[in-house]
């Protein structure tokens, strides 16, 4: 999985804390009907109008991947894994992104 920097990791407790600062009701919040906040979201100016129609959705499922043994150079694989968890998935990322920018030049 992807690490994404802009997605932070709380435990229930520190969840706690931030809320205490809050100016919002979180109590009134949690205790909230789907009811409400369905009508709460229809009443909000920025969803006016706005009805999914999902009718038109398809499915789309991915490819499944293909197993290869692969040797590459040491420095190759100790840079990507010096990234980080999610070495091979960026070592993915980078082929499919020279792949793709070989096939719009063709």
């Amino acid at each position: 999985m992807r690490k994404d920097k802009n997605i932070s990791r709380f435990t229930a407790n520190e969840m706690k804390e931030k809320r205490a600062g809050s100016l919002t009701d979180w109590h009134k919040v949690d205790e909230m009907t789907d009811k409400e906040l369905d009508a709460i979201i229809v009443a909000d100016d920025d969803e006016l109008g706005l009805v999914p129609d999902w009718t038109k959705a398809a499915l789309v499922l991915p490819e499944a991947k293909l197993s290869v043994n692969l040797r590459l150079d040491r420095e190759v694989v100790e840079f990507f894994k010096g990234q980080g968890r999610g070495h091979i998935s960026k070592m993915q990322a980078v082929l499919k992104a020279y792949v793709d920018a070989h096939h719009t030049k063709q």
